[in-house]
Order: C-alpha cells, then structure tokens, then sequence
C-alpha cells in the first residue's frame, strides 16, 4: 500500500510517497481502507519537530516510527477485524481521530483500535466525516469543558474561518451564544454563513481596541497578548486558547494570575466523537472543505495549511 511518510524533521521537502506492506489488525483493531484523510496544524508540527518540547513524544532527532507516516483524521470503511473486536463489522463506515493510536491516516489502509472510531452518518460524505475529528473535538472542548459557554454568553472566535473556528462559530451559535467572529475581509461571508451575528475584520481594525467585552474568548490562532485577552474579557470572563501560538501568553498568564485564560489539551474519545457525528447527522454542524488533495499531493497540500490561509479543512483523498 502507499503511505505518505517523512524520516527527519523539516519542511514539507522531506514528504515523501511510498510502498510498504499493508498492516494486520490486531486483537482489538480493524484494517480501515482509507476513503479520506484530513490535515491539520497538527502534522506540520510534528513534520517540522516544532515546539521542541513535542520531540520527547515524536523522537528527540528524527521521528520515530509512530510519526513517521503523517496524518491524525481518518474516514474510511472497515476490511477487516481483530479477533476480539465486537462493536465493529467489515463494512462498516467509519472515522475518528488516531493521533493517539499510532497516527498514520495519510495511507492506503490503516489499523486503528475500535475505540477511536465512530460510525460515519449516512448523510455525510467520507471528506466531510475526514475534516471533523481533530478540528471538531478541538472546538468542542474549548467551547464547552474549557469555556463553560452558556445560552446568551457573548463569544468572541479569533481565526474564525479555519478549521477549527469554522465548528467553533457553529457549535457556539448551536449552543445558543451570541457570535462574533475574527477574520480577513475575503473570509467574513463565510464566517457569517456558518452563523456569527457580527465579523471583526482584522485587516481593517485592531481587534484589542474594542469597547465590547465578551464573556467568552475561543483563540483558535493564539496571536493575541495577555494584555489584549484581559481586555477583552469580562470580569468572569473565559479564555480559551488553541495550539501553540498562544503557550508563551498562557505561562505567563499562570505566572500573572490569569486563571480564566487556558490552553485547550485533551485526548479525544468515542463519547465526545459520538456527540460530534450525532450534530453532524441532525445538520447541526457540517464541514468546511476548502480543498482536497492526492496522496501525492501531500507535501504541496501541507505547504498551503502553513499559510494559515485555509477556508475551513484540507482533505487528502488517497
């Protein structure tokens, strides 16, 4: 089967296609057959070997053979099982995130274990089930474990039109918010399309100098000061914070006494994927493809998501 994988740590030159045997379930895995993968900031960080701090779990001077082959979101059709997998049957039609069960989606097949998958809804396609799970659970948990958003609450969604703020905006609506998103002029249809009342251009304004205050900060970009947080926030305000942009705020938001402000961490699990698949099925939330790319196309696909220009998700058809 042919695999996208990179052997050190660099820029996307160092993405390369290949063949390598196709893999076996073990006991409690099924042998997924690929129908669509997505990419996220993610895997060019773990291309990269960037923050360094990541290289304790990657590999200190080169990726080790868990991140050798790229890619966290995976969508496809179960092959094959394990011999003492019991929820999941060939056929079935799958998708989950498995950064955190030896990573890989950016293959042929893949063996995942059956407790990192969900079935996909029948009313979405294998590219919209590929672009949820990283990106949806991100929004997920920053909005409701972290956030603690409410009916009423005023939200603001910097990066709105990614990835992640493009479920971010429609969970926090969902969720009965008032929404105020953040993006360039050429992404404010879309951030309102996916339901935000109001859309800050940030080439137009300084975000930091309005007089508003919200009840709830979702920073999927971490490009905003502690300053400009504290700001923003009202007096019980909640800041929530998405990858590693905005780390260097959060230490020192612990070091200054910033308890409302916090960096989204959590490991992705079947209950919380169920509840994403169930609001994906109810037309609750969808998912925003900007584009798809060939296996073959992975190095120029990854390349284009480091230009944080993105309108919502890459997907990667093998």
């Amino acid at each position: 089967m042919r695999v996208v994988k990179i052997d050190r740590y660099g820029g996307p030159e160092e993405i390369y296609v290949t063949e390598v045997e196709k893999p076996t379930p073990a006991d409690h895995e099924v042998l997924i057959k690929v129908k669509a993968a997505a990419i996220n900031p993610l895997d060019w960080h773990v291309m990269r070997g960037t923050p360094y701090f990541m290289r304790a779990m990657t590999g200190v001077f080169k990726p080790n053979k868990n991140f050798q082959t790229l890619g966290a979101d995976v969508a496809g059709v179960v092959e094959q099982v394990g011999e003492q997998a019991s929820h999941l049957k060939v056929g079935d039609a799958v998708f989950g995130d498995i950064f955190n069960y030896g990573y890989g989606a950016l293959a042929e097949y893949v063996c995942v274990p059956e407790e990192a998958l969900v079935l996909k809804p029948d009313n979405i396609n294998f590219e919209e089930a590929a672009g949820v799970p990283v990106a949806a659970l991100t929004a997920y948990h920053g909005l409701r474990k972290f956030g603690s958003i409410s009916p009423g609450a005023e939200v603001l969604i910097n990066g709105a039109s990614g990835g992640v703020g493009t479920f971010a905006v429609q969970l926090a609506k969902y969720y009965g918010a008032n929404v105020t998103g953040v993006s360039s002029t050429r992404n404010v249809s879309l951030v309102k399309e996916c339901g935000a009342e109001d859309v800050l251009d940030y080439t137009e304004q300084n975000i930091a100098d309005q007089q508003r205050k919200f009840d709830l900060i979702f920073d999927a970009v971490g490009n905003l000061s502690l300053s400009e947080y504290k700001g923003l926030l009202t007096k019980n305000g909640n800041c929530a914070v998405v990858g590693f942009g905005g780390m260097a705020h959060l230490i020192g938001a612990g070091l200054l006494g910033g308890k409302h402000i916090k960096m989204v961490d959590f490991k992705a699990n079947q209950k919380d994927l169920q509840t994403i698949a169930d609001l994906m099925e109810s037309h609750d939330l969808s998912t925003v493809i900007d584009r798809t790319y060939s296996l073959d196309e992975a190095a120029e696909a990854i390349k284009y998501l480091e230009t944080s220009r993105a309108q919502g998700k890459v997907i990667i058809i093998p």
